[in-house]
């Protein structure tokens, strides 16, 4: 009661009914809200704050930058958006100027893409098509219960456009500003609500332990000085019989990605990424192979498994006298 009350009294005014209504279309700076309001950032900033501390919008840090947008945690804020009239002309205009800022970011985006495009097409000449490489991942990692995606080193943010219809909720994890600006302007110009992307360091996730049903590292790990301390970290944020998708090359010599592109590894063997799941915790599952011309790309998963406390935890629900302590230990 308290908290619904909380935010009802927080929503009970225009402008914070305004900064509802536009941080739901998408992730949006202090700047940003500022110009569509039309504004000062301090007062802007006042209205955001008691938002926030009502739980109906969720702050985050990206660099220097601070974004909000509408919570994840209840239903309040979503509903509160869903009775505003989309007729109304204030509302209208925000979603012009909202409309505008968007446009300036797929126009930088486009930009800066453009200028990086040519070394992505040279490097993904050399394997195997990524539609293959998508159909194997989506094979690996079924809908049925993935509540939460994790993407880690997610780039334009094309794991998250491909889950987006098939699990609740998809986060996206890069250290790169510009690969995140890429990867927001392609999920606002898809729509996809449910899909939030965050900047943060792929040692140290910005996201507490246990939380995802899968998680995925797409083409990263080469990138890595230290690779099982990705998959370690990774496999500390997977909840119990959560599943974990590592996709990167087998071991191959093309130096010159090393030296051209920034590759600290040339591929993976199937022993070594295996070890790095033990070591994490993790119990190796499939292992799948993708032949390219000369690059091969390999999939590896593995899940968590249920830790021994829940093991003892499901066999007492049932009945003491059915527990093997023995099995259980």
């Amino acid at each position: 009661m308290d908290a619904l009350l909380a935010g009802l009294r927080a929503a009970a005014e225009s402008t914070r009914l305004r900064l509802l209504a536009i941080c739901a279309e998408g992730e949006l700076t202090v700047s940003d809200v500022a110009f569509v309001l039309g504004q000062s950032q301090p007062r802007v900033s006042r209205h955001l704050k008691l938002l926030c501390d009502a739980g109906l919008l969720d702050r985050f840090r990206e660099g220097s930058w601070v974004f909000y947008r509408l919570t994840r945690r209840g239903d309040l804020a979503r509903l509160l958006v869903e009775q505003l009239p989309r007729e109304d002309p204030v509302l209208e205009l925000d979603r012009a100027r909202l409309d505008t800022i968007k446009r300036q970011r797929a126009e930088a985006a486009t930009s800066y893409f453009r200028a990086n495009a040519e070394q992505w097409d040279k490097i993904r000449s050399l394997y195997v098509d990524e539609r293959e490489v998508e159909a194997a991942l989506l094979d690996l990692i079924p809908p049925q219960g993935v509540r939460d995606l994790l993407d880690i080193g997610t780039g334009t943010g094309r794991i998250l456009e491909i889950f987006a219809p098939r699990v609740g909720q998809v986060v996206g994890v890069d250290l790169s500003r510009e690969m995140l600006a890429v990867a927001r302007a392609n999920l606002e110009q898809a729509q996809l609500r449910n899909c939030s992307i965050r900047q943060g360091d792929m040692y140290q996730l910005p996201v507490p332990g246990a939380s995802f049903d899968a998680v995925i590292i797409h083409q990263v790990l080469h990138y890595a000085e230290h690779p099982a301390g990705v998959i370690a970290e990774a496999a500390r944020v997977l909840r119990a019989e959560g599943r974990l998708v590592v996709i990167d090359f087998a071991p191959h010599e093309l130096e010159f990605l090393r030296t051209d592109h920034a590759h600290r590894r040339l591929g993976f063997a199937d022993a070594e990424v295996a070890q790095w799941f033990r070591e994490a915790g993790l119990e190796a599952a499939r292992v799948e192979h993708l032949p390219g011309s000369p690059l091969t790309v390999s999939l590896w998963s593995a899940a968590r498994p249920v830790e021994i406390h829940r093991v003892a935890e499901e066999a007492f629900a049932k009945g003491p006298a059915l527990i093997n302590f023995g099995a259980v230990t």
